[in-house]
């Protein structure tokens, strides 16, 4: 039996994240979670998962700092990250090709996370 895809959800907000968290385990997949960057970053250093979801606004840390993070270590720079956003703000030119704007319907959040598996896609920043 193949191994689940373990997937790093980090969002601040709990019940966001609750149902991030729900809507990934009834599609198959294994989930943790960090409600911070911090906590994220530690998490992803004890076991890397196959994919981060990440939440822009962050306490402590953006996630666009936890995305540089990840892609400038060599063990982390090949995870794919969604990018979560809940701004108007521009992130084009940050690269990010898996990009989710709230609100987000777990159906179109699991589509995501499936395609950007699936393409190999990494997320903001030239981590490849």
């Amino acid at each position: 039996m193949a191994r689940k895809q373990t997937i790093l959800v980090v969002e601040d907000d709990e019940d966001l994240r609750r149902l991030f968290r729900t809507a990934l385990t009834l599609s198959g997949y294994e989930v943790e979670e960090a409600g911070d960057g911090l906590e994220a970053l530690q998490k992803i250093d004890q076991a890397p998962p196959d994919l981060v979801v990440l939440d822009v606004m962050l306490p402590q840390m953006s996630g666009l700092v936890v995305q540089q993070e990840i892609a400038a270590h060599v063990l982390t720079r090949q995870i794919p990250v969604v990018i979560i956003t809940g701004s108007a703000i521009d992130l084009g030119e940050t690269g990010a090709t898996c990009l989710l704007r709230k609100p987000i319907s777990p159906d179109k959040l699991v589509s995501t996370v499936r395609s950007c598996l699936a393409s190999g896609t990494r997320g903001v920043g030239g981590g490849r």
